[in-house]
């Protein structure tokens, strides 16, 4: 039985060589733009700010 061809992430399409694990460029973006705009997340309890604002208040 041969291996079921990898599908895109973001649209379902089979992936391209050079844009691996997507089939494009333009869904290739549209992943990058998920995680830089947070659209990722993982469930669970707010961090702790203490570290974050005393490293600013130090310089």
């Amino acid at each position: 039985m041969p291996a079921k061809p990898a599908k895109c992430p973001i649209c379902a399409k089979p992936t391209a060589h050079d844009h691996r694990p997507f089939c494009s460029r333009g869904c290739k973006d549209r992943d990058l733009l998920q995680w830089l705009g947070d659209g990722y997340r993982i469930p669970g309890p707010p961090a702790l700010q203490e570290g974050v604002d005393s490293a600013e208040e130090d310089g």
